[in-house]
């Protein structure tokens, strides 16, 4: 989708073991229901008043509950020129499908 790279559960799992930033652009109240372990909360709407936050240089693995809102978290952040970002392919339904662990 617009030139946005996809990483599954599979390879989020060993990117979370090496050093990533991961952010949640959930509303706040699907945020308060789970989550993955260890992300950042940034609704999508907030994504242009924390730029500065997420022009660190790091890959960023954005999510949301299907993938769409993180595919367009990606889309906007690489207009913006930062080009190290992954949308989670399914989002957070894909993660728990799988057997993956959730917080609360």
């Amino acid at each position: 989708m617009f030139g946005v790279r996809e990483i599954d559960s599979n390879q989020l799992e060993e990117a979370l073991k090496t050093g990533i930033k991961l952010v949640d652009v959930r509303s706040d109240a699907e945020f308060a229901q789970a989550k993955i372990e260890g992300s950042t909360h940034i609704p999508l709407h907030l994504l242009p008043l924390k730029l500065q936050e997420l022009q660190g240089g790091e890959p960023i693995v954005f999510y949301c509950r299907s993938g769409a809102r993180s595919a367009q978290a990606c889309v906007w952040l690489m207009s913006q020129g930062v080009d190290n970002v992954y949308n989670l392919s399914g989002g957070i339904m894909s993660w728990a499908r799988e057997g993956r662990a959730l917080a609360a």
